[in-house]
């Protein structure tokens, strides 16, 4: 069994209400802060494998975190991909009637040039199978709320739109899980 510990990327420096996925976005002014934050309720654990989303917002949190660690840097663990949405306001997304579309059906389908939710809970399930067949201990993982919410999903079974209702990854916000996938594949 694997110890999985998830956190968060802390708050960026973009506008309330956009949509910026895998857009690699600079981080707000309060980051000092909310690492130290981080680093407190980390103390007095123990690490075996560091992982991190590529995007900058994690990468910089992932190296000031663990700086005697080397970080695995792993493309499924980047948020999802919003396609011709990145860096748009979700008031403008919504009231496209691709927007509203898309709303109605973003179990199933991709956004405009972007990526699904299965397609993007395949790539999240195949990293934690990858995990369960090579690694032990405890492993951290430095990436997004999407990622961490189907993390949550896999791991206790529960569909995305319960996760949508029932869980909010904050930023900075650090979350533990077992992994052990003997009785359920990812």
């Amino acid at each position: 069994m694997i110890k999985l510990t998830c956190i968060r990327h802390t708050s960026v420096n973009v506008p309330s209400g956009t949509c910026y996925g895998q857009t690699d976005v600079a981080l707000a002014a309060t980051y000092a802060e909310e690492k130290d934050m981080i680093t407190g309720q980390l103390l007095t654990l123990r690490f075996d494998k560091i992982f991190s989303s590529p995007l900058s917002r994690c990468r910089k949190l992932a190296a000031d975190l663990f700086p005697q660690h080397e970080i695995h840097f792993d493309e499924r663990l980047k948020e999802l991909h919003f396609g011709q949405w990145e860096n748009k306001g979700w008031d403008e997304i919504f009231f496209s009637d691709a927007g509203k579309h898309w709303m109605d059906h973003y179990l199933e389908e991709a956004c405009p040039g972007g990526e699904s939710y299965p397609e993007f809970r395949k790539r999240v399930a195949l990293f934690l199978e990858e995990l369960y067949v090579k690694f032990t201990g405890h492993v951290v993982l430095v990436t997004h709320a999407g990622v961490i919410r189907l993390v949550k999903s896999i791991l206790h079974n529960q569909t995305v739109e319960e996760i949508f209702e029932t869980f909010n990854p904050a930023f900075g916000g650090v979350y533990s899980f077992d992994l052990n996938l003997k009785d359920e594949k990812a």
